[in-house]
Protein backbone atom coordinates (compact mmCIF):
# COMPACT_ATOMS: atom_id res chain seq x y z
CA UNK A 1 0.00 0.00 0.00
CA UNK A 2 2.86 2.40 0.62
CA UNK A 3 4.56 1.54 -2.38
CA UNK A 4 1.01 1.99 -4.50
CA UNK A 5 -0.01 5.56 -2.93
CA UNK A 6 3.79 6.27 -3.46
CA UNK A 7 3.39 5.62 -7.12
CA UNK A 8 -0.15 7.61 -6.96
CA UNK A 9 1.49 10.56 -5.52
CA UNK A 10 4.60 10.78 -7.86
CA UNK A 11 2.13 10.63 -10.88
CA UNK A 12 -0.14 13.37 -9.53
CA UNK A 13 2.62 15.82 -8.70
CA UNK A 14 4.21 15.41 -11.91
CA UNK A 15 0.87 15.89 -13.35
CA UNK A 16 0.48 19.10 -11.39
CA UNK A 17 4.51 20.44 -12.63
CA UNK A 18 3.22 19.54 -16.25
CA UNK A 19 0.21 21.63 -16.13
CA UNK A 20 2.52 24.70 -15.58
CA UNK A 21 5.02 23.29 -18.18
CA UNK A 22 3.50 21.71 -21.04
CA UNK A 23 1.21 19.03 -20.99
CA UNK A 24 4.07 16.52 -22.91
CA UNK A 25 6.24 16.94 -20.70
CA UNK A 26 4.21 14.73 -18.26
CA UNK A 27 6.09 11.27 -17.72
CA UNK A 28 3.42 9.04 -18.50
CA UNK A 29 3.31 11.02 -22.12
CA UNK A 30 6.95 10.70 -22.67
CA UNK A 31 7.60 7.41 -21.51
CA UNK A 32 4.86 6.77 -23.79
CA UNK A 33 6.46 8.37 -26.80
CA UNK A 34 9.81 7.00 -26.27
CA UNK A 35 7.61 3.31 -26.05
CA UNK A 36 6.42 3.94 -29.78
CA UNK A 37 9.35 4.96 -31.05
CA UNK A 38 10.88 1.95 -29.92
CA UNK A 39 8.43 -0.15 -31.16
CA UNK A 40 8.81 -2.74 -33.48
CA UNK A 41 6.62 -1.83 -36.42
CA UNK A 42 5.48 -5.20 -36.72
CA UNK A 43 4.00 -4.67 -33.46
CA UNK A 44 2.96 -0.97 -34.12
CA UNK A 45 0.82 -2.27 -36.97
CA UNK A 46 -0.70 -5.42 -34.54
CA UNK A 47 -1.71 -2.45 -31.72
CA UNK A 48 -3.37 -0.45 -34.68
CA UNK A 49 -4.69 -3.37 -36.05
CA UNK A 50 -6.66 -4.73 -32.71
CA UNK A 51 -6.98 -1.24 -30.97
CA UNK A 52 -7.90 0.97 -33.76
CA UNK A 53 -7.75 4.49 -32.55
CA UNK A 54 -7.89 3.42 -29.27
CA UNK A 55 -4.08 2.72 -29.73
CA UNK A 56 -2.69 5.58 -27.49
CA UNK A 57 -5.42 4.82 -24.52
CA UNK A 58 -4.12 1.18 -24.29
CA UNK A 59 -0.41 2.64 -24.44
CA UNK A 60 -1.24 4.72 -21.44
CA UNK A 61 -2.68 2.40 -19.55
CA UNK A 62 -0.28 -0.32 -19.86
CA UNK A 63 2.26 1.93 -19.16
CA UNK A 64 0.26 2.70 -15.63
CA UNK A 65 -0.36 -0.29 -14.94
CA UNK A 66 3.29 -1.59 -15.23
CA UNK A 67 4.22 1.68 -12.86
CA UNK A 68 1.64 0.10 -10.44
CA UNK A 69 3.17 -3.47 -10.47
CA UNK A 70 6.57 -1.69 -9.88
CA UNK A 71 5.27 0.29 -7.00
CA UNK A 72 3.96 -1.86 -5.52
CA UNK A 73 7.51 -4.10 -5.56
CA UNK A 74 9.12 -0.51 -4.28
CA UNK A 75 6.64 -0.79 -1.41
CA UNK A 76 7.74 -4.56 -0.28
CA UNK A 77 11.23 -4.19 -0.66
CA UNK A 78 11.11 -0.14 1.30
CA UNK A 79 10.08 -2.40 3.91
CA UNK A 80 13.30 -4.45 4.86
CA UNK A 81 15.25 -1.53 2.96
CA UNK A 82 13.85 1.96 3.67
CA UNK A 83 16.20 3.88 2.02
CA UNK A 84 16.74 1.45 -0.98
CA UNK A 85 13.14 1.13 -1.75
CA UNK A 86 12.96 5.07 -1.58
CA UNK A 87 16.02 5.69 -4.09
CA UNK A 88 14.29 3.11 -6.58
CA UNK A 89 11.42 5.80 -7.03
CA UNK A 90 13.67 8.03 -7.55
CA UNK A 91 15.49 5.82 -10.41
CA UNK A 92 12.00 6.01 -12.28
CA UNK A 93 12.40 9.86 -12.21
CA UNK A 94 15.37 9.43 -13.93
CA UNK A 95 13.75 7.24 -16.88
CA UNK A 96 10.47 9.83 -17.40
CA UNK A 97 13.14 12.76 -16.93
CA UNK A 98 15.28 11.27 -19.62
CA UNK A 99 12.60 10.55 -21.59
CA UNK A 100 10.88 13.92 -21.78
CA UNK A 101 14.13 15.91 -22.40
CA UNK A 102 14.97 13.25 -25.44
CA UNK A 103 12.22 13.72 -27.22
CA UNK A 104 11.88 15.36 -30.77
CA UNK A 105 9.55 18.29 -29.80
CA UNK A 106 11.16 18.75 -26.34
CA UNK A 107 11.58 22.40 -25.71
CA UNK A 108 14.52 22.75 -22.67
CA UNK A 109 15.49 21.14 -19.86
CA UNK A 110 12.53 22.44 -17.91
CA UNK A 111 10.72 19.42 -19.73
CA UNK A 112 12.53 17.04 -16.89
CA UNK A 113 10.93 18.92 -13.97
CA UNK A 114 7.57 17.24 -14.09
CA UNK A 115 9.25 13.52 -13.53
CA UNK A 116 12.22 14.71 -11.04
CA UNK A 117 9.56 16.96 -8.97
CA UNK A 118 6.82 13.82 -8.95
CA UNK A 119 9.22 11.18 -8.19
CA UNK A 120 10.60 13.20 -5.57
CA UNK A 121 7.26 13.38 -3.55
CA UNK A 122 7.07 10.14 -4.37
CA UNK A 123 10.18 8.67 -2.65
CA UNK A 124 9.66 11.60 0.19
CA UNK A 125 5.99 9.76 0.96
CA UNK A 126 7.22 6.57 0.68
CA UNK A 127 9.95 7.02 3.16
CA UNK A 128 7.20 8.28 5.85
CA UNK A 129 4.69 5.58 5.27
CA UNK A 130 7.05 2.93 5.82
CA UNK A 131 8.22 4.77 8.65
CA UNK A 132 4.62 4.56 10.37
CA UNK A 133 5.76 0.49 9.39
CA UNK A 134 8.83 0.40 11.54
CA UNK A 135 8.29 -1.69 14.97
CA UNK A 136 8.08 0.39 17.88
CA UNK A 137 8.17 -0.69 21.68
CA UNK A 138 5.03 -0.74 23.77
CA UNK A 139 5.08 -0.43 27.86
CA UNK A 140 4.94 -3.84 29.61
CA UNK A 141 1.58 -4.71 29.88
CA UNK A 142 0.50 -6.04 33.88
CA UNK A 143 0.07 -10.36 34.13
CA UNK A 144 -3.80 -10.22 34.53
CA UNK A 145 -4.62 -7.82 31.68
CA UNK A 146 -2.06 -9.53 29.81
CA UNK A 147 -4.15 -13.02 29.89
CA UNK A 148 -6.83 -11.41 29.03
CA UNK A 149 -5.71 -9.32 25.95
CA UNK A 150 -4.26 -13.34 24.77
CA UNK A 151 -0.23 -14.14 23.94
CA UNK A 152 0.29 -11.31 21.54
CA UNK A 153 0.33 -8.80 24.38
CA UNK A 154 3.33 -10.12 25.37
CA UNK A 155 5.57 -9.35 22.69
CA UNK A 156 5.46 -5.64 23.97
CA UNK A 157 6.37 -4.70 20.30
CA UNK A 158 3.85 -3.43 17.13
CA UNK A 159 3.56 -1.06 14.64
CA UNK A 160 1.63 2.61 14.16
CA UNK A 161 -1.32 1.21 12.89
CA UNK A 162 -3.24 4.69 13.33
CA UNK A 163 -0.21 6.98 12.55
CA UNK A 164 0.17 4.78 9.53
CA UNK A 165 -4.03 4.85 8.04
CA UNK A 166 -3.60 9.02 8.86
CA UNK A 167 -0.63 9.43 7.30
CA UNK A 168 -1.44 7.21 4.18
CA UNK A 169 -5.30 8.58 4.03
CA UNK A 170 -4.04 12.13 3.65
CA UNK A 171 -1.67 11.04 1.36
CA UNK A 172 -4.38 9.54 -0.74
CA UNK A 173 -7.11 12.30 -0.27
CA UNK A 174 -3.95 15.39 -1.07
CA UNK A 175 -2.63 13.08 -3.71
CA UNK A 176 -6.12 12.87 -5.56
CA UNK A 177 -6.81 16.57 -5.27
CA UNK A 178 -3.50 17.45 -7.01
CA UNK A 179 -3.78 14.52 -9.22
CA UNK A 180 -7.82 16.37 -9.99
CA UNK A 181 -6.22 20.06 -10.27
CA UNK A 182 -3.43 18.73 -12.77
CA UNK A 183 -5.88 16.78 -15.03
CA UNK A 184 -8.01 19.61 -15.18
CA UNK A 185 -5.40 22.29 -15.98
CA UNK A 186 -3.52 20.54 -18.56
CA UNK A 187 -7.50 19.91 -20.29
CA UNK A 188 -7.88 23.59 -20.40
CA UNK A 189 -4.50 24.16 -21.52
CA UNK A 190 -4.13 26.07 -25.27
CA UNK A 191 -7.21 28.06 -24.61
CA UNK A 192 -4.86 30.88 -27.07
CA UNK A 193 -4.76 27.97 -29.96
CA UNK A 194 -8.61 27.28 -28.85
CA UNK A 195 -9.62 30.92 -29.28
CA UNK A 196 -7.55 31.41 -32.37
CA UNK A 197 -8.93 28.87 -34.08
CA UNK A 198 -12.77 30.05 -33.30
CA UNK A 199 -11.86 33.52 -34.75
CA UNK A 200 -10.39 31.74 -38.16
CA UNK A 201 -13.03 32.93 -41.12
CA UNK A 202 -11.83 30.74 -44.16
CA UNK A 203 -12.34 32.90 -47.23
CA UNK A 204 -14.11 32.34 -50.21
CA UNK A 205 -11.37 29.81 -51.88
CA UNK A 206 -10.52 30.85 -55.85
CA UNK A 207 -10.87 27.54 -57.28
CA UNK A 208 -13.85 26.28 -55.51
CA UNK A 209 -14.77 21.86 -55.96
CA UNK A 210 -17.39 21.20 -57.94
CA UNK A 211 -20.75 20.03 -56.46
CA UNK A 212 -20.66 16.41 -55.71
CA UNK A 213 -22.45 14.98 -58.47
CA UNK A 214 -26.00 13.95 -57.03
CA UNK A 215 -25.76 10.33 -57.83
CA UNK A 216 -22.44 9.98 -56.22
CA UNK A 217 -24.08 8.67 -53.18
CA UNK A 218 -26.15 5.90 -53.71
CA UNK A 219 -29.17 5.50 -50.90
CA UNK A 220 -28.14 1.75 -49.96
CA UNK A 221 -28.37 1.36 -46.23
CA UNK A 222 -24.93 0.48 -44.35
CA UNK A 223 -22.57 2.24 -46.98
CA UNK A 224 -20.27 4.83 -46.30
CA UNK A 225 -21.34 8.33 -46.42
CA UNK A 226 -19.64 9.70 -49.75
CA UNK A 227 -18.35 12.78 -47.60
CA UNK A 228 -16.62 11.56 -43.75
CA UNK A 229 -17.65 14.22 -41.32
CA UNK A 230 -14.99 15.19 -39.07
CA UNK A 231 -15.90 13.73 -35.82
CA UNK A 232 -16.16 9.84 -37.74
CA UNK A 233 -12.29 10.60 -39.86
CA UNK A 234 -9.98 8.56 -38.59
CA UNK A 235 -6.84 9.21 -36.66
CA UNK A 236 -4.03 7.36 -36.51
CA UNK A 237 -0.44 9.78 -35.18
CA UNK A 238 1.83 9.42 -32.61
CA UNK A 239 0.60 12.14 -30.81
CA UNK A 240 -0.04 11.16 -27.13
CA UNK A 241 -1.52 14.37 -26.60
CA UNK A 242 -3.49 16.45 -29.39
CA UNK A 243 -0.83 19.51 -30.48
CA UNK A 244 -3.05 22.64 -29.86
CA UNK A 245 -1.08 25.43 -31.82
CA UNK A 246 -1.90 29.36 -31.61
CA UNK A 247 -2.59 30.25 -35.44
CA UNK A 248 -1.47 33.66 -34.52
CA UNK A 249 1.85 32.70 -33.47
CA UNK A 250 2.55 29.91 -35.84
CA UNK A 251 4.89 29.85 -38.88
CA UNK A 252 6.10 27.66 -41.27
CA UNK A 253 9.79 28.09 -42.75
CA UNK A 254 10.53 26.31 -46.54
CA UNK A 255 14.27 25.97 -46.90
CA UNK A 256 16.98 23.52 -47.67
CA UNK A 257 18.51 21.95 -51.12
CA UNK A 258 17.37 24.10 -54.28
CA UNK A 259 15.61 26.67 -52.42
CA UNK A 260 16.49 29.94 -54.00
CA UNK A 261 14.72 32.19 -51.79
CA UNK A 262 13.99 30.68 -48.38
CA UNK A 263 10.61 31.94 -46.51
CA UNK A 264 8.70 32.23 -43.40
CA UNK A 265 4.84 32.76 -43.64
CA UNK A 266 2.10 33.25 -41.12
CA UNK A 267 -1.07 31.64 -40.89
CA UNK A 268 -2.41 34.87 -42.50
CA UNK A 269 -0.19 35.14 -44.95
CA UNK A 270 -1.70 31.61 -46.22
CA UNK A 271 -5.10 33.05 -46.01
CA UNK A 272 -4.32 35.73 -48.06
CA UNK A 273 -3.19 33.68 -50.77
CA UNK A 274 -5.52 32.27 -53.33
CA UNK A 275 -7.01 29.18 -51.68
CA UNK A 276 -8.35 26.16 -53.45
CA UNK A 277 -11.12 23.31 -52.60
CA UNK A 278 -11.07 19.75 -53.96
CA UNK A 279 -12.29 16.44 -52.10
CA UNK A 280 -9.58 13.92 -51.90
CA UNK A 281 -9.75 11.04 -49.91
CA UNK A 282 -7.18 9.92 -48.13
CA UNK A 283 -5.92 6.67 -46.47
CA UNK A 284 -3.70 5.49 -43.90
CA UNK A 285 -1.01 2.65 -45.21
CA UNK A 286 -1.97 0.65 -41.86
CA UNK A 287 -5.29 0.13 -43.22
CA UNK A 288 -5.70 -3.74 -43.30
CA UNK A 289 -7.30 -4.93 -46.51
CA UNK A 290 -11.31 -3.99 -45.68
CA UNK A 291 -10.39 -1.62 -43.05
CA UNK A 292 -11.56 1.78 -41.70
CA UNK A 293 -8.37 3.90 -42.20
CA UNK A 294 -9.86 5.61 -45.10
CA UNK A 295 -12.13 8.81 -45.92
CA UNK A 296 -13.29 11.29 -47.71
CA UNK A 297 -13.33 15.32 -46.79
CA UNK A 298 -13.72 18.29 -48.73
CA UNK A 299 -10.42 20.23 -48.25
CA UNK A 300 -9.65 23.94 -48.64
CA UNK A 301 -5.61 25.22 -48.64
CA UNK A 302 -2.74 26.51 -50.42
CA UNK A 303 -1.46 24.92 -53.29
CA UNK A 304 1.69 23.64 -52.46
CA UNK A 305 3.70 23.82 -55.86
CA UNK A 306 2.67 27.60 -55.99
CA UNK A 307 4.38 28.00 -52.51
CA UNK A 308 7.25 25.72 -53.51
CA UNK A 309 7.56 27.73 -56.89
CA UNK A 310 7.52 31.28 -54.84
CA UNK A 311 10.99 29.64 -53.30
CA UNK A 312 12.94 28.95 -56.14
CA UNK A 313 12.44 25.47 -55.95
CA UNK A 314 11.84 23.28 -59.11
CA UNK A 315 11.17 19.73 -59.34
CA UNK A 316 13.33 17.13 -60.26
CA UNK A 317 12.24 16.52 -63.53
CA UNK A 318 12.94 20.66 -64.49
CA UNK A 319 16.17 20.59 -63.20
CA UNK A 320 15.91 20.99 -59.45
CA UNK A 321 18.53 19.64 -57.17
CA UNK A 322 15.95 18.15 -54.82
CA UNK A 323 13.79 14.99 -54.70
CA UNK A 324 12.16 14.71 -51.20
CA UNK A 325 10.09 17.37 -49.46
CA UNK A 326 10.72 16.65 -45.91
CA UNK A 327 7.92 17.88 -43.29
CA UNK A 328 8.26 18.89 -39.92
CA UNK A 329 5.14 18.59 -37.34
CA UNK A 330 5.80 20.71 -33.78
CA UNK A 331 5.63 17.50 -31.80
CA UNK A 332 8.68 16.67 -33.73
CA UNK A 333 7.34 13.90 -36.80
CA UNK A 334 8.91 14.04 -39.99
CA UNK A 335 7.76 12.88 -43.37
CA UNK A 336 9.21 12.74 -46.23
CA UNK A 337 7.42 13.07 -50.24
CA UNK A 338 8.91 12.80 -53.49
CA UNK A 339 8.84 16.67 -54.83
CA UNK A 340 7.99 15.73 -58.16
CA UNK A 341 4.23 14.29 -56.81
CA UNK A 342 3.45 17.43 -55.14
CA UNK A 343 4.79 19.86 -58.02
CA UNK A 344 3.01 17.65 -60.79
CA UNK A 345 -0.10 19.40 -61.20
CA UNK A 346 -2.19 17.18 -58.42
CA UNK A 347 -4.10 19.38 -56.21
CA UNK A 348 -1.54 18.96 -53.43
CA UNK A 349 -2.42 21.37 -50.84
CA UNK A 350 -1.22 22.84 -47.43
CA UNK A 351 -4.64 22.56 -45.85
CA UNK A 352 -6.37 24.99 -43.71
CA UNK A 353 -9.93 23.33 -43.56
CA UNK A 354 -12.23 20.57 -44.16
CA UNK A 355 -15.28 20.11 -44.59
CA UNK A 356 -16.29 23.62 -44.47
CA UNK A 357 -14.69 24.60 -41.08
CA UNK A 358 -11.13 25.25 -39.70
CA UNK A 359 -8.76 22.20 -39.38
CA UNK A 360 -10.06 20.43 -35.79
CA UNK A 361 -6.62 20.15 -33.95
CA UNK A 362 -6.94 16.20 -33.75
CA UNK A 363 -6.89 16.67 -37.67
CA UNK A 364 -3.96 18.81 -37.94
CA UNK A 365 -5.03 22.66 -36.97
CA UNK A 366 -3.54 25.38 -37.98
CA UNK A 367 -2.12 23.86 -41.40
CA UNK A 368 -1.20 20.43 -42.66
CA UNK A 369 -0.29 18.39 -45.59
CA UNK A 370 -2.85 16.77 -47.74
CA UNK A 371 -1.64 15.08 -51.30
CA UNK A 372 -4.12 12.89 -53.35
CA UNK A 373 -2.57 9.58 -54.08
CA UNK A 374 -0.20 9.12 -51.51
CA UNK A 375 -0.36 7.06 -48.07
CA UNK A 376 -0.50 9.65 -45.39
CA UNK A 377 3.29 8.09 -43.99
CA UNK A 378 4.84 10.31 -47.24
CA UNK A 379 2.65 12.93 -47.46
CA UNK A 380 -0.03 13.93 -45.01
CA UNK A 381 2.43 15.92 -42.52
CA UNK A 382 -0.47 17.38 -39.03
CA UNK A 383 0.10 20.64 -37.05
CA UNK A 384 3.29 21.20 -39.73
CA UNK A 385 5.80 24.14 -39.09
CA UNK A 386 8.69 23.16 -41.53
CA UNK A 387 9.32 22.34 -44.98
CA UNK A 388 12.67 21.34 -45.91
CA UNK A 389 13.91 20.25 -49.62
CA UNK A 390 17.01 17.36 -49.49
CA UNK A 391 17.16 14.15 -51.17
CA UNK A 392 15.89 10.35 -50.49
CA UNK A 393 19.70 9.63 -50.47
CA UNK A 394 20.94 12.31 -47.26
CA UNK A 395 17.78 11.54 -45.25
CA UNK A 396 15.58 8.80 -43.81
CA UNK A 397 11.97 10.54 -41.91
CA UNK A 398 10.24 9.43 -39.25
CA UNK A 399 8.91 5.92 -40.33
CA UNK A 400 11.61 5.06 -43.26
CA UNK A 401 14.15 4.73 -40.10
CA UNK A 402 11.54 1.89 -39.07
CA UNK A 403 10.97 0.05 -42.33
CA UNK A 404 8.88 1.66 -44.02
CA UNK A 405 8.82 2.47 -47.69
CA UNK A 406 10.33 5.37 -49.14
CA UNK A 407 7.51 6.13 -51.34
CA UNK A 408 4.18 4.87 -51.53
CA UNK A 409 1.07 6.04 -53.92
CA UNK A 410 -2.22 4.44 -52.80
CA UNK A 411 -2.97 0.44 -53.88
CA UNK A 412 -6.16 0.31 -55.73
CA UNK A 413 -8.18 -1.10 -52.77
CA UNK A 414 -12.24 -1.65 -52.64
CA UNK A 415 -14.41 -2.96 -49.45
CA UNK A 416 -17.66 -4.09 -49.15
CA UNK A 417 -19.50 -2.03 -46.47
CA UNK A 418 -22.94 -3.99 -46.48
CA UNK A 419 -23.29 -6.44 -45.65
CA UNK A 420 -21.23 -7.06 -42.58
CA UNK A 421 -18.93 -10.39 -41.84
CA UNK A 422 -21.12 -13.18 -40.11
CA UNK A 423 -24.65 -11.20 -41.09
CA UNK A 424 -27.37 -13.17 -40.76
CA UNK A 425 -29.71 -11.48 -43.63
CA UNK A 426 -32.83 -12.99 -44.71
CA UNK A 427 -32.90 -14.87 -48.07
CA UNK A 428 -34.01 -12.93 -51.28
CA UNK A 429 -33.01 -9.88 -53.16
CA UNK A 430 -30.39 -8.19 -51.15
CA UNK A 431 -27.95 -5.25 -52.06
CA UNK A 432 -24.10 -5.68 -51.50
CA UNK A 433 -22.63 -2.27 -51.69
CA UNK A 434 -19.50 -0.38 -50.48
CA UNK A 435 -16.59 2.09 -51.79
CA UNK A 436 -13.60 1.73 -53.99
CA UNK A 437 -10.31 4.11 -54.14
CA UNK A 438 -7.53 4.51 -56.49
CA UNK A 439 -6.62 8.09 -56.00
CA UNK A 440 -5.18 10.00 -58.67
CA UNK A 441 -5.91 6.93 -60.88
CA UNK A 442 -9.68 6.94 -60.24
CA UNK A 443 -12.21 3.71 -60.60
CA UNK A 444 -13.11 2.23 -63.90
CA UNK A 445 -14.91 -0.85 -62.49
CA UNK A 446 -15.86 -2.73 -59.47
CA UNK A 447 -17.04 -6.80 -59.60
CA UNK A 448 -18.15 -8.70 -57.20
CA UNK A 449 -18.47 -12.29 -56.81
CA UNK A 450 -20.25 -15.42 -54.51
CA UNK A 451 -18.28 -18.07 -53.04
CA UNK A 452 -16.62 -19.44 -56.19
CA UNK A 453 -18.81 -18.33 -58.74
CA UNK A 454 -18.44 -16.34 -61.72
CA UNK A 455 -17.70 -12.65 -61.30
CA UNK A 456 -20.29 -9.84 -61.67
CA UNK A 457 -19.94 -5.87 -62.66
CA UNK A 458 -21.22 -3.69 -59.73
CA UNK A 459 -23.09 -0.51 -60.70
CA UNK A 460 -20.71 2.30 -60.14
CA UNK A 461 -21.98 5.31 -58.73
CA UNK A 462 -21.31 8.42 -59.98
CA UNK A 463 -17.70 10.02 -60.12
CA UNK A 464 -17.01 13.03 -57.83
CA UNK A 465 -13.45 13.23 -58.63
CA UNK A 466 -10.16 10.70 -59.40
CA UNK A 467 -9.15 11.51 -56.38
CA UNK A 468 -12.32 10.77 -54.56
CA UNK A 469 -13.37 7.01 -53.58
CA UNK A 470 -16.54 5.58 -55.79
CA UNK A 471 -19.47 4.20 -54.62
CA UNK A 472 -20.62 0.63 -55.95
CA UNK A 473 -23.57 -2.09 -55.15
CA UNK A 474 -24.85 -4.81 -56.83
CA UNK A 475 -28.36 -7.14 -56.20
CA UNK A 476 -27.42 -10.07 -54.59
CA UNK A 477 -30.47 -12.91 -54.83
CA UNK A 478 -29.43 -14.60 -51.53
CA UNK A 479 -30.57 -18.18 -51.16
CA UNK A 480 -30.30 -20.20 -47.67
CA UNK A 481 -27.22 -20.85 -46.09
CA UNK A 482 -23.26 -19.69 -45.88
CA UNK A 483 -21.66 -17.62 -48.75
CA UNK A 484 -18.50 -15.88 -49.30
CA UNK A 485 -18.94 -12.48 -50.99
CA UNK A 486 -15.45 -11.15 -52.55
CA UNK A 487 -14.52 -7.50 -54.44
CA UNK A 488 -12.31 -6.82 -56.44
CA UNK A 489 -11.44 -2.92 -58.80
CA UNK A 490 -9.84 -2.22 -61.61
CA UNK A 491 -8.71 1.45 -61.97
CA UNK A 492 -8.21 3.62 -64.95
CA UNK A 493 -4.97 2.74 -65.96
CA UNK A 494 -6.73 -0.69 -66.70
CA UNK A 495 -4.94 -2.54 -63.24
CA UNK A 496 -6.90 -5.01 -61.34
CA UNK A 497 -6.54 -5.02 -57.94
CA UNK A 498 -4.60 -7.88 -57.00
CA UNK A 499 -5.84 -10.99 -55.03
CA UNK A 500 -2.14 -11.17 -53.73
CA UNK A 501 -1.92 -10.56 -50.14
CA UNK A 502 0.64 -8.29 -48.62
CA UNK A 503 0.79 -6.59 -45.37
CA UNK A 504 0.57 -3.42 -44.15
CA UNK A 505 4.85 -2.95 -44.14
CA UNK A 506 6.22 -1.87 -46.24
CA UNK A 507 3.78 -0.05 -48.67
CA UNK A 508 0.44 -0.74 -47.68
CA UNK A 509 -1.72 -4.59 -47.88
CA UNK A 510 -3.24 -5.83 -50.73
CA UNK A 511 -5.58 -8.61 -51.39
CA UNK A 512 -9.14 -9.26 -52.25
CA UNK A 513 -11.98 -8.17 -49.52
CA UNK A 514 -14.22 -10.75 -48.41
CA UNK A 515 -17.35 -10.95 -45.86
CA UNK A 516 -18.94 -13.86 -44.56
CA UNK A 517 -22.81 -14.08 -44.31
CA UNK A 518 -25.29 -16.62 -43.15
CA UNK A 519 -28.66 -16.51 -44.96
CA UNK A 520 -31.57 -17.52 -43.18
Amino acid sequence: MSGGLAGFAALAVAELVAAGLRPQSSPVIAVGGASIDATPPPVKDWAIRHFGTDDKLVLQLGILAVLAVLALALGVLAVRFRRVGAAGVLLFGAVGAAAAVSRPDSISLTDALPSVVGTVAGALLLYVLVGRLTVVRRAPVPEPAAEEAGAGAHAGQGWDRRGFVLAAASAAAASAAVGAVGRSLNASSGQDAIASRKNVVLPDPGSSARPVPKRAALRVPGISAFVTPNDDFYRVDTALVVPKVDATTWRLRIHGKGVRRPASYSFDDLLRRELIERDITLACVSNEVGGAYVGNARWTGVRLADLLADCGVKSPSRGGPADQLVSRSVDGMTIGSPVEDVMDGRDAMLALGMNGEPLPFEHGFPVRMVVPGLYGFVSACKWIEDIELTTFDSYDPYWVKRGWARRAPIKTESRIDTPKPFARPKAGTMMVAGVAWAQHRGIDKVEVRVDDGPWQEAHLAAEDTRDTWRQWSVPWQATEGGHTLTVRATDRTGAVQTDKRARTIPDGASGWHSVVVTVE
